[in-house]
């Protein structure tokens, strides 16, 4: 059966184009021969954010943002949040398959293996100021990684970029306590192997003068839960900057660390701190109306509703807020709890709320919960980057063993001047001057 087609006529010559459809799209490159005389370059699409341009294509994640569906590799994020734990899902998205028994066995091994640093590293996270914020150390650190495993540009082995992969996953939580505890002034903490992969980052944490560490088993797997959900969520701003930098052959240790640094910014990776300050910003119940009042009148924003891609209910949303009663038990209830559900029913019901299609995202009640376990909030951009790593190496894997990869190197619409005349520098003056006037 031939492929379908879709006729474009160009009303500047009346010519009349026909661009093969395949999945729902056209190749950007199809459009090139669409011109109005031969010396031009050709036809481009015009998309700032990317907001509708697929730059590559994936076996990932999938996301149904108007029915409110997010799955790895086929698997609903429910049933993952629920019945596996993260090292699980870790395997699931850089292979393809959920691990059995046996594989998972080795697997955890494997990471547990892998889970020291170099002592050098130390020495490196000490050179930053005590109140340096934890993600910038991050970045850094991870940088750095680079130039102790050389190995990592042989990236045409699949054996050795496995490898890579496994000492980035087993790592990030031991750097990210690194950074935590340097901040606290506290002497860093071994791993433990004999803790799951979320129990020996809460060791590595919170440790103090004990000699084993006993984490909390109601901790212990909200967190692993919050950093299943955080674990891949398709070509977002992190995760294409990591495929962007990939593509130029970089190892995959300076591609994370780009990853992290696009991650670093507040309008991806900050947004729960965002709710957080909204909540103190809004401080009691009583000053919910009038803070309703000042979003319809736009003078203020509500953080943590509405998503790019969701317009529906965001489901990782729906699975923290569960866990959150579980984690209050333990740590005690967090106050704004109250004042976010309170918040959370009001958009539902709101005519205002409900015709923008807003409804809380995963950043909603995450940060809250981070808080009521003790972390800070620049500790939480740190938490997101342990969770979404094995997707951003999902994301590299798939990359580098896609046969149509090339380095990104985006088009623009140039709008600026023609060519013009050189001026020396002796002259410039004068003419800046006549041209004010």
């Amino acid at each position: 059966m031939p492929s379908p087609k879709l006729t474009i006529t160009d009303q500047r010559t009346d010519k009349a184009y026909e661009l093969t459809i395949e999945n729902s799209s056209v190749r950007a490159l199809d459009l090139r021969p669409i011109k109005e005389n031969p010396e031009e370059f050709g036809m481009l699409s015009y998309d700032p954010g990317y907001t509708n341009t697929a730059s590559c294509t994936s076996r990932i994640t999938f996301i149904d943002g108007d029915k409110g569906i997010l799955r790895y590799r086929g698997y609903p994020i429910e049933q993952l949040a629920e019945q596996c734990t993260y090292t699980e899902v870790a395997y699931l998205l850089l292979y393809g398959e959920l691990p059995t028994a046996a594989e998972l066995k080795v697997w955890n091994k494997e990471i547990k293996d892998h889970t020291m640093v170099h002592e050098n590293i130390k020495k490196f996270i000490d050179g930053f100021h005590y109140d340096a914020h934890p993600m910038g150390m991050l970045v850094s650190t991870v940088a750095a990684l680079s130039t102790y495993y050389p190995d990592a540009k042989n990236i045409g082995s699949r054996t050795n970029r496995r490898l890579q992969q496994l000492r980035l996953i087993s790592k990030m939580p031991t750097l990210a306590a690194y950074a935590y505890r340097h901040s606290q002034g506290l002497p860093y903490i071994y791993p433990d192997i004999e803790l799951s992969y979320t129990e020996n980052f809460m060791n590595m944490l919170w440790r103090r003068a004990e000699p084993k560490y006993e984490p909390s088993p109601v901790l212990a797997k909200a967190l692993d839960v919050l950093f299943i959900l955080h674990a891949d969520h398709e070509q977002n701003c992190s995760t294409s900057t990591m495929r962007t930098i990939g593509s130029s052959n970089a190892d995959p240790y300076v591609s994370l660390a780009g990853a992290c640094g696009a991650l670093y910014g507040p309008l991806h990776g900050g947004a729960n701190e965002a709710v957080l300050t909204m909540l103190d910003e809004i401080g009691s119940m009583e000053r919910i109306p009038s803070f309703i009042k000042e979003v319809k009148e736009g003078e203020r924003r509500l953080m943590g509703f509405g998503h790019r891609v969701y317009k529906n209910y965001d489901p990782r949303a729906k699975i923290i807020k569960k866990i959150a009663d579980d984690v209050f038990e333990i740590t005690g209830r967090n106050p704004k709890i109250e004042l976010a559900k309170e918040l959370e029913r009001i958009a539902l019901e709101d005519d205002y709320f409900v015709k923008r299609r807003l409804y809380p995202n995963v950043d909603f009640y995450s940060g809250i919960i981070y808080e009521a376990m003790g972390f800070k909030p620049e500790m939480f951009t740190v938490l997101f980057a342990i969770g979404r790593t094995v997707g951003w190496l999902a994301h590299w894997e798939e990359l580098m063993e896609d046969p149509e990869r090339r380095i990104a190197r985006p088009r623009q619409l140039y709008l600026g001047p023609n060519e013009r005349e050189f001026v020396p520098i002796e002259e410039r003056l004068g003419r800046l001057q006549s041209q004010r006037v």
